[in-house]
């Protein structure tokens, strides 16, 4: 997500937008970026500080962006 403190006009946009289709009652819309990634391997502490590393010198620009990472199980497919 771009930091609070940098101009958002796609956020921006999308909320003057919001009014004229129907939907009322929202005060501010940031817009930003997802990167999903699968880890082969449990996801401990070890693999959340590489994927920390990733994040941090690879996928978000830190001079405007700020990242989270967060983990989320996926099910497994029924065969």
């Amino acid at each position: 997500m771009l930091k609070p403190e940098i101009l958002d006009p796609q956020g921006q946009a999308v909320q003057r937008a919001l009014p004229r289709l129907g939907f009322e009652g929202i005060s501010d819309v940031r817009q930003g970026k997802r990167f999903e990634l699968e880890v082969d391997g449990p996801v401990d502490e070890a693999a959340l500080a590489r994927i920390r590393d990733l994040a941090e010198s690879f996928l978000a620009n830190t001079v405007i962006e700020d990242f989270t990472v967060k983990v989320e199980e996926v099910a497994e497919a029924a065969k």
